[in-house]
């Protein structure tokens, strides 16, 4: 008996190291490439390049880059919840159901170079958009939306049931427990597929390359949306900073001014994990907080 403790627990201390050598490998190879790039971008950079002018600088596709993420959100967010509430909640398993499920996992497969054909087609062809800011944003919710979808109807399935049961046994009705109990204990997690979705539409580059166009001229003291160098206006071009590294880098352009482009976006990234991951747990810290109180009280 004290053998099979000992082998087990030689097992176990032995997993737990390899584990923890994986662990620091893939940090060591984030930390090395994140720190070349940086780096890197930032020994070339010129002040100048920092600038809102479209010439030789990032600043008008920092912003589209941005901008475009923000909107691309503003699409995939709500569909993406509610399909994910749909899924856990409301739907009845059946034929249906299943095709939806294939459906949503052969979405989430799909090479993004073919949901920017997709959409070309739809977007540009179908509905007459030309190249813009909203065409590139709605392709890029269509990549994000698969993520949202299933990271909310996992953070639903997780739940223990006692919350749905004890809200609908106090007489609430089962929209009421979703909206009041369920979505708000889940905020964390679904926070957390919103950090993906976003860091995927940051760097995407291929779907955009049917959908945005390039080149960014943008006038600041120009706000009338209808105006095509207007910040706002979503139906102009915009070049985003992983364009602006692509046409740098095929047409022979400044390689500092690319770098200095994948330095940002790198740090945009990085910074904007970090940020919401501290946000997810500080509403899951103020969640707990309150459940301790109403048991005490």
């Amino acid at each position: 008996m004290e053998s099979r403790i000992k082998r087990a627990q030689s097992v176990d201390h032995f997993m737990t190291g390899l584990f923890y050598v994986v662990a620091g490998f893939f940090l060591l190879i984030l930390v090395a490439f994140a720190g070349k790039v940086i780096i890197g971008g930032f020994l070339g950079a010129k002040l100048s390049m920092f600038a809102f002018n479209g010439i030789g600088s990032i600043g008008n596709q920092l912003f589209n880059t941005i901008y475009l993420v923000f909107i691309a959100l503003v699409f995939s967010v709500p569909i993406g919840v509610f399909a994910g509430i749909y899924l856990a909640i409301y739907a009845k398993q059946g034929p249906l159901v299943k095709v939806l499920r294939i459906c949503i996992e052969t979405l989430s497969s799909l090479p993004s170079i073919v949901v920017g054909l997709f959409g070309y087609l739809v977007f540009l062809v179908g509905l007459g958009m030309g190249k813009s800011l909203l065409a590139g944003a709605l392709s890029v919710s269509i990549l994000t939306l698969p993520l949202i979808t299933t990271t909310t109807e996992d953070a639903l399935k997780g739940l223990p049931p006692g919350y749905f049961e004890g809200s609908v046994g106090l007489g609430a009705t089962k929209w009421q427990t979703v909206a009041h109990i369920l979505l708000p204990a889940c905020i964390p997690r679904i926070m957390t597929g919103v950090i993906l979705a976003a860091g995927r539409g940051f760097g995407e580059a291929a779907a955009l390359l049917y959908t945005t166009g390039s080149g960014s001229t943008l006038r600041w003291g120009n706000w009338n949306v209808t105006a095509p160098t207007c910040p706002l206006n979503l139906l102009r071009p915009a070049e985003t900073l992983s364009l602006q590294v692509w046409n740098l880098q095929i047409n022979g352009g400044d390689n500092s001014l690319a770098g200095l482009a994948s330095a940002v976006l790198m740090i945009l990234v990085l910074s904007f994990s970090v940020l919401a991951n501290w946000w997810s747990r500080k509403l899951a810290a103020k969640a707990a907080g309150e459940q301790k109180k109403k048991k005490e009280k």
